[in-house]
């Protein structure tokens, strides 16, 4: 059974980097064909992909966050980071970490039918 469990900071000033965690248990982020993404559903609205690491380490990103976005992985540690840069209260979220096979094409990746396995989820608030 794979489990993924996000960390992080619940609160981040504006401005300043978001930085969260995803730890896998149960399979490894290096096993062939599988994605391991980020994303978030900010209060009220939609689920968002953000970004994605495939099993070579590939790095894949939403284009309109690409810019402020950065995915990276701890082999040694089985996990997956999350860093935005320059936050604004828009960021406010709750933000997964979850598991799909392949990467689909363009939005596809907001779906939830896409993945097979989830965190919990982390709530994030930007405010001062």
């Amino acid at each position: 059974q794979v489990q993924l469990q996000e960390s992080g900071p619940g609160l981040v000033k504006p401005s300043q980097t978001l930085s969260l965690t995803c730890t896998v248990s149960g399979g490894s982020i290096t096993t062939t064909y599988y994605y391991w993404s980020w994303l978030r559903q900010p209060p009220g609205k939609g689920l968002e992909w953000m970004a994605a690491i495939g099993p070579s380490g590939g790095t894949y990103y939403r284009p309109s966050l690409k810019i402020r976005t950065s995915i990276s992985r701890d082999t040694s540690k089985n996990q997956f980071t999350l860093q935005l840069s320059s936050v604004t209260p828009e960021d406010t979220a709750v933000y997964y970490c979850a598991r799909s096979k392949g990467l689909a094409p363009g939005q596809a990746m907001d779906s939830q039918r896409e993945y097979d396995y989830w965190g919990q989820g982390t709530q994030v608030t930007v405010s001062s």
